[in-house]
């Protein structure tokens, strides 16, 4: 089974959080969420507008940017914000893209 790497908190930046939610699709996947019961979903459940190839590419940058936490459960991948780490790290953050519009 595949290592998905995600960073420690400690090395998540605004810089790299900043750049990876400055793309509309990648913003929309974080506001779909956010909005998601329970706070998670599988991969594909998403409504997105690109590729299937494009929007995995998509999370990929989302999770080494410190965004994302993906885990495996057979041959899904479950996705979900890594909330607690980035309110530690930049409170106000995540509340500031669910509100906005």
């Amino acid at each position: 089974m595949e290592e998905l790497f995600h960073p420690k908190l400690k090395d998540i930046t605004i810089e790299q959080v900043l750049k990876a939610l400055g793309d509309p699709v990648r913003l929309a996947a974080i506001k779909e969420l956010l909005e998601a019961e329970g706070g998670e979903k599988a991969c594909g459940t998403f409504d997105y507008s690109v590729t299937k190839a494009t929007f995995s590419h998509h999370l990929q940058i989302l999770r080494e940017a410190g965004v994302l936490n993906m885990r495996l459960e057979g041959a899904r991948k479950y996705i979900s914000i890594r909330t607690k780490d980035l309110n530690k790290r930049f409170p106000g953050l995540l509340e500031f893209i669910a509100s906005s519009k």
